[in-house]
């Protein structure tokens, strides 16, 4: 059997769980759905989601993990017994399906990066066009999501401290520092002031049902809770770490992350009269016009600059996708790690194979099932069912786990062990009344308010 290994210091853990919260989600998701809903209105809902919601789920996911030192199955069964082990199994599930899909999105940021700066992109006329016949187009799909996949599982087999630590060290400040320098270009551009002012002055007029809805939404996948992955991560730190202090830290950087992504679009997008309301081909469609504007060393350099962005937040991503099955196959089935990530990683890139398909290549998969008025494909339909629908019963289920079965007291005293100030505090009282209370509340009813939206066309907000 291999050994588990753990993070080398507080540093370590704070970027891999950054890491694994900070990805397509936060700059490829966020933008586009942040520009559908409001501009500045929706930021701000976004923002106060995250802190309500978002930070006392983490928090819990995160004691669940140390105290158990276990991945998410082994955790709920220590935990809780045998019956809620099959809560941690449905996370460990939903996390290789997600990504099944996510290294196939990721495949198409990594081969846009190498045709944006080495390529001719730049001289296309019908981005729209060039992107649906990218996607269609099976070869070029494969070879690029296989080189993500062998990219992933080599960091992952490399554990903890050497493979996920030490490259996190490395893609999160690196991610920052590109952030930054395209933000800071994008304000000397024409008109990039009209893209700020929507993004930051709020017209609170345009906040309603579907705004908040919606604000939940991104702010609980943004965070990467409900699947086991910060179970995972938590069983790798030391009794001695301030888990609520790192959960905050997380929770700024992955925020800092997404706000910084909108300030660095916004501008553009406005700097060249597109709409901000453009939808998931906001980064994939509308922006390789922005950049084409720059003229052919700049766009180069600008665009290339950020899908490189884009792959390192996916790459932060896939590898605590990945990380979780393989640590139930480390503690459970005593597979040694060259063993389990070999087996998961060829695995989750066959299961990917009919989302990649789902494109134009092969029509059963393009049009594969057929619910919430109009044709899904086989990624549209996995992404609803183990991602939109699956993360907040996942997050619900942790928040009824902890306040029926692990109990509060049970909480307060694992976060107490590097925090010993923190019984008695008001954190402790914020924390107990968002988990026992306002979490399962929420989240449940965001489920099943998801579920009679994607499956029975029901509009209730």
């Amino acid at each position: 059997m291999a050994a588990r290994g753990g993070f080398s210091n507080k540093l370590g853990f704070i970027a891999a769980a950054a890491g694994s919260a900070v990805g397509l989600g936060n700059i490829w998701q966020f933008p586009y759905v942040t520009g559908q809903n409001g501009g500045a209105a929706f930021l701000l809902v976004y923002i106060g989601w995250i802190f309500l919601i978002g930070l006392p789920v983490m928090v819990g996911e995160i004691a669940v993990g140390r105290n158990a030192q276990s991945n998410p199955y082994g955790a709920y069964k220590k935990l809780g017994g045998k019956s809620w082990a099959y809560v941690g199994l449905f996370g460990i599930i939903c996390g290789v399906m997600i990504l099944s899909f996510y290294n196939v999105v990721a495949g198409w940021a990594f081969g846009y990066f190498l045709e944006l700066s080495f390529g001719n992109l730049l001289n296309e006329q019908d981005y729209s066009g060039f992107f649906s016949a990218y996607v269609a187009d099976f070869r070029d799909n494969l070879f690029f999501s296989i080189a993500f996949m062998v990219i992933t599982a080599y960091i992952v087999y490399r554990g903890v401290q050497k493979g996920i630590e030490g490259t996190s060290k490395v893609l999160m400040p690196t991610l920052f520092l590109i952030l930054i320098f395209i933000i800071i270009y994008g304000l000397t551009l024409p008109n990039a002031m009209d893209g700020v002012s929507f993004y930051l002055l709020p017209d609170f007029s345009l906040i309603n049902g579907r705004t908040i809805y919606t604000a939940l939404g991104q702010a609980f996948f943004s965070l990467s809770l409900g699947m086991g992955a910060l179970i995972t991560y938590g069983s790798y730190i030391s009794r001695n770490d301030n888990i609520v202090n790192s959960a905050i830290l997380v929770t700024i950087a992955d925020t800092a992350v997404a706000f910084l992504a909108g300030l660095m679009i916004f501008p553009l997008v406005f700097s060249q009269g597109q709409s901000p309301a453009e939808g998931p081909g906001l980064v994939f469609v509308a922006l390789l016009g922005v950049f084409q504007t720059m003229g052919p060393l700049i766009g180069k350099i600008v665009g290339g600059g950020f899908f490189l962005l884009l792959c390192f937040a996916a790459l932060t991503s896939t590898i605590s996708l990945l990380e979780v099955p393989v640590a139930f196959l480390v503690d459970e089935k005593k597979w040694s790690r060259k063993k389990a990530v070999s087996a998961m990683a060829l695995l989750i890139f066959l299961i990917g194979l009919p989302s990649m398909l789902g494109f134009g290549a092969v029509g059963a998969f393009t049009e594969f099932v057929s619910y919430e008025g109009g044709v899904k494909s086989f990624m549209d339909l996995v992404q609803d069912l183990f991602f939109v629908i699956s993360l907040p019963l996942g997050g619900f289920l942790l928040s009824v786990f902890i306040s029926t079965k692990w109990k509060t007291a049970g909480l307060s005293e694992e976060i107490s062990h590097g925090n010993p100030s923190y019984k008695g505090s008001f954190l402790e009282k914020f924390f107990n009344l968002m988990i026992v209370y306002v979490c399962p509340v929420v989240l449940g009813a965001m489920f099943l308010l998801t579920v009679l939206q994607k499956f029975f066309g029901v509009e209730l907000i």
